[in-house]
């Protein structure tokens, strides 16, 4: 059965910009009321996004903190109480990005990638449980942003996708823990953001090499999202939205 999520409430982690600005969005255009999470975004980016997010005619509020930090995501839930009240999806998009072979990887490195990329969403899981057992007989949606090193090898980016792998597992045991009132989907983005350094002809000729021969947008991971949280049998899913790049076998 559908679920009509007009009128819900979602806290999207990592919601200033980028994909989890899209994911926001759609939610927002879909009805829902929007808890902005941001960490180092400044000022006018996350007013632009509140104005953004308002013109769909919902709610937003935005709250700042760290969440690698149990204080960071109790000041979260702190700023949802005090502002909503309630909470029916939870979208753990909030992410870091190193670049680190295996062995170059200092303690100081994984830390901080375990903290922001698996434990925030931990802690996070744990903190909306209640919230969403609260909304009967409706319950929750968790969804989860992964990436490709969460299902295969990245060795340049191996502490990552160790954190994106272990999020998986969360996901996975989530999923088979939290039914039948909340259901707890992820998603493998593919290239759907041009990295700042790419240059746009590399960024299209990379394209070209994949089944549907074009990049994606982060608009393709936000319909994906919303689909997740509409859809009242899916639970424990996995999702690529890469445009067929798992295909390739080089």
């Amino acid at each position: 059965m559908k679920v009509d999520i007009a009128d819900q409430v979602a806290l999207v982690t990592g919601s200033a910009h980028r994909v989890g600005k899209a994911i926001a969005l759609e939610l927002a255009r879909n009805g829902v009321h929007i808890l902005v999470h941001y960490h180092r975004s400044d000022e006018e980016t996350v007013k632009a996004t509140l104005r953004d997010i308002k013109s769909e005619g919902v709610d937003a509020f935005a709250v700042g903190a760290d969440i690698s930090s149990p204080d960071g995501v109790q000041t979260v839930f702190d700023a949802l109480h005090e502002h909503f009240g309630r909470l029916h999806i939870l979208v753990n998009s909030a992410s870091n990005f190193q670049r680190r072979r295996l062995l170059e990887v200092t303690l100081k490195d994984w830390d901080e990638t375990m903290n922001i990329n698996l434990r925030a969403p931990f802690l996070c899981t744990q903190q909306a449980v209640p919230w969403m057992r609260r909304n009967e007989p409706s319950g929750g949606s968790i969804v989860n942003i992964l990436d490709r090193g969460a299902l295969e090898p990245w060795p340049d980016f191996a502490h990552h996708g160790i954190s994106k792998a272990g999020l998986y597992a969360l996901s996975q045991v989530s999923a088979a823990s939290l039914g039948p009132d909340i259901r707890v989907n992820s998603i493998v983005p593919g290239a759907v953001l041009k990295p700042d350094a790419t240059p746009e002809e590399r960024w299209q000729a990379n394209a070209k090499k994949e089944p549907l021969q074009r990049p994606g947008a982060p608009e393709d991971v936000a319909r994906a999202v919303v689909y997740f949280c509409t859809e009242d049998f899916v639970t424990g899913a996995v999702l690529t939205v890469d445009g067929g790049a798992t295909l390739r076998s080089d």
